[in-house]
């Protein structure tokens, strides 16, 4: 089977849905710089707060993290702080609103921006992110800021980034009465940390999987991802909260977010064989399904401009006579 029938016959076992259809996005209040953050829980002591599935921008205020945070017995891990110093700070205040457990640590699954920007709310916690990430965030912090404060604005203002403290690795992890599984994989990152919680079965997968929007790659290798998705498979997860999209179970966004590399590495290898520039990707029709995810076209805009110059190079690599 060539790629192309490969690729959407892995569509056709994909449920596909309109991006807002699982849930109603966040009420924002523009006016009060309020996100509308609600909690929503998943099992016993175990929360999300979901955020639009969209692109960045000043009407969501650039809120388009899912975070989440689980109660233990001995206080509350909070699973990323968002987007900037405002999401943070309300995100602590719903914390307080839902449980009187005090909040005792932070985790971030990866570096981008709205996983680490809302730390200053937690500056007086310990936060902790692996050793990768941790220097991929000291390397990119400014220019995070200054890349948000373009894009939302007023949103973002006083937020400065404030970067881990501590160091994790994959392994167990235990809170009060509460047992979590951490694993380590790569792809969409150098460095994607997905946690699990034993008692639940509830899975946050950060960037790993993307459902019903375009995944996002400044820093991915799909090929590395297209391994790491095949080893997550093997979990078998329940409830998995993806970092962008609607929380599901099963392997729904696993199999979108798979269809979507396997569709763009395959692409993008045949028209950099065949010389073709940057401008001819851009215009190439996509399978349908994906035109109806969140983001696009604009997402896909920014994949061809990040990775496609990759395939270009190896292109003209494979091309030189030996």
């Amino acid at each position: 089977m060539g790629w192309t029938a490969a690729v959407w016959l892995a569509l056709a076992l994909v449920p596909t849905a309109p991006a807002q259809a699982q849930r109603p996005p966040p009420v924002v209040n523009l006016a009060r710089f309020d996100y509308g953050l609600q909690a929503r829980a998943l099992a016993d002591g175990v929360y999300v707060v979901e955020g639009a599935v969209d692109d960045f921008s000043v009407a969501n205020g650039c809120n388009i993290i899912n975070t989440g945070f689980i109660t233990t017995g001995a206080g509350v891990l909070v699973i990323n702080t968002g987007t900037s110093r405002r999401y943070g700070e309300q995100l602590r205040a719903l914390i307080a609103r839902t449980t009187r457990e005090p909040v005792v640590q932070v985790i971030h699954l990866n570096l981008h921006p709205d996983y680490f920007l809302g730390n200053q709310a937690f500056a007086d916690l310990p936060i902790a992110a692996t050793a990768t990430t941790r220097a991929g965030m000291q390397r990119e912090a400014k220019s995070y800021e200054d890349n948000l404060y373009r894009l939302c604005g007023d949103w973002m203002k006083g937020t400065e980034a404030r970067l881990p403290t501590q160091t994790v690795g994959p392994g167990p992890l235990r809170i009060g009465a509460r047992e979590f599984e951490l694993r380590e994989w790569r792809g969409h990152t150098d460095s994607d940390l997905v946690l699990i919680d034993k008692a639940s079965g509830v899975a946050f997968v950060g960037g790993l999987i993307f459902a019903d929007r375009v995944p996002t790659t400044p820093h991915a290798d799909p090929v590395a991802w297209l391994r790491s998705l095949d080893t997550l498979a093997n979990l078998k997860l329940a409830t998995v909260v993806p970092s962008h999209g609607p929380v599901h179970e099963g392997q729904r966004g696993l199999q979108q977010t798979r269809a979507y590399l396997q569709w763009l590495d395959a692409s993008f290898t045949r028209w950099a064989l065949q010389g073709g520039e940057m401008n001819e990707v851009l215009r190439a029709a996509p399978p349908e399904a994906f035109t109806r995810w969140a983001a696009w076209p604009a997402e896909y805009t920014r994949n061809v401009a990040h990775l496609y110059p990759r395939y270009e190079r190896a292109a003209l690599q494979r091309a030189k006579p030996p």
